[in-house]
């Protein structure tokens, strides 16, 4: 195998914007650790999964994978923004994990600085991971990793509050018959749909499957298609049909106005899949729909196993091993359900669909999304998706019209 090239870390690199559509868990980890074992029979890896300890499955999981490669794991988990961070340094130091587990948006930043190597490289099989998936690690035709499982958004929707209003979910299909069972359900004297739209990448996560669904894309904030997206958003407020909280809703305090049970939709995503069982009303879950009807594109969340750029090049045929059993049938299994993720692979979300029947119109909207770094936008998402959300409160605050806004955060892209 050819040594990967030695690339040197970009200023703009160094520079890293926090991209995590949910929330996070504190981070277990101390002070950034020797990432090189002194041991060589022991392999580093970094995650961002504090919220699982030693004892964990996952935990238990890596031991085993590193068990069966021959080597002693050293795992260390760290907050999502922080392991960037902690990643980016270790590069600088030529001090990298064998293995590193970032939150997908940000391959594309470490790639860029050159912290990471290309499947090409590490030789590392990503032949079974859907296309759409794999596409938020790659930039310049080149791959960086492949995804250990995938979360989106879908609408939330009670199957109470639709059917006092006479809604038939069914009828569902598109924009115009969502807007018009919206209408129904405040007829009936109930709330109609909630979501996040707040100031942050969090209100660009839950906006992008209206902006893809109207066929838009963000290399053109301002096209006819993308202001259609937000004027759907802004008419839903004038209307009712949404409330003004949006404006500084999270994903949580959205998700927290669904659990009152006066709301007939709400937009979130796979992890609140718990707390719906625990709502205390019947509900179901439908991909978000396109302008035109079909399943939109909704913005894929979820990490990717990456193989950093190590001088000792002799460690990448263990580190193969490694991700091979991380990424296997059987552990991507266990894993993903632990993780409440959808599968990257489709054996392996049939075998998740097989036995929680729930999924299935998640796994729908996982093999319609999209990464937000996809069309090799890389690095240059975290200014489009600033821009885009600002253009979101903007509108939805009634400051600018959604034309406007729309203009002028293309203008400020540029």
């Amino acid at each position: 195998m050819n040594r990967p090239t030695r690339r040197r870390l970009t200023a703009a690199a160094m520079t890293v914007v926090a991209l995590t559509a949910g929330t996070t868990a504190c981070s277990s980890g101390d002070d950034t650790p020797s990432a090189k074992a002194a041991d060589g029979g022991s392999y580093t890896i970094w995650d961002p999964y504090p919220q699982f300890a030693k004892d964990s499955d996952w935990a238990k999981l890596l031991d085993s994978c590193g068990s069966k490669a021959g080597v002693k794991i050293k795992r260390t988990a760290f907050d999502t923004s922080d392991l960037t961070n902690k990643a980016l340094l270790a590069a600088q130091q030529d001090n990298s994990p064998d293995v590193l587990i970032l939150d997908n948006p940000v391959v594309s930043t470490l790639a860029e600085a050159g912290a990471l190597t290309t499947t090409d490289e590490n030789k590392v099989d990503t032949s079974k991971a859907d296309p759409n998936l794999l596409a938020a690690g790659q930039a310049d035709g080149k791959t960086y990793g492949t995804p250990i499982g995938a979360n989106t958004l879908a609408l939330y929707y009670n199957k109470d509050v639709l059917k006092a209003a006479g809604v038939d979910i069914a009828s569902v299909k598109d924009w115009k018959s969502l807007t018009a069972a919206l209408a129904k359900v405040k007829k009936a004297g109930k709330k109609g749909v909630t979501f996040s739209a707040i100031g942050t990448e969090e209100g660009s996560f839950q906006f992008l499957p209206w902006f893809w669904g109207s066929g838009a894309q963000l290399t053109e904030l301002d096209s006819s298609q993308g202001v259609s997206a937000l004027s759907l958003w802004n008419d839903w407020l004038k209307k009712g049909y949404a409330p003004n909280s949006v404006i500084n809703n999270t994903q949580t305090t959205s998700w927290q106005e669904f659990a009152s049970g006066d709301y007939a939709f709400a937009e979130n995503g796979t992890w609140q899949l718990a707390n719906a069982e625990k709502a205390g009303f019947d509900y179901g879950v439908l991909p978000v729909p396109g302008a035109d009807g079909g399943n939109a594109a909704a913005p894929t969340g979820g990490e990717f196993v990456t193989v950093p750029v190590q001088s000792d090049t002799g460690r990448y045929a263990t580190t193969r091993k490694l991700l091979s059993c991380l990424t296997s049938t059987e552990n991507l299994y266990d894993t993903d359900t632990t993780l409440s993720y959808v599968a990257p692979t489709g054996e392996v979300q049939d075998k998740q669909v097989a036995s929680d029947a729930k999924l299935k119109p998640w796994v729908e909207a996982v093999k319609a999304a999209k990464g937000r770094t996809s069309d090799d936008l890389g690095t240059k998402y975290p200014k489009i998706s600033e821009q885009l959300w600002k253009a979101v409160q903007s509108a939805l605050s009634g400051s600018q019209s959604p034309k406007a806004a729309l203009t002028a955060a293309q203008d400020a892209v540029k």
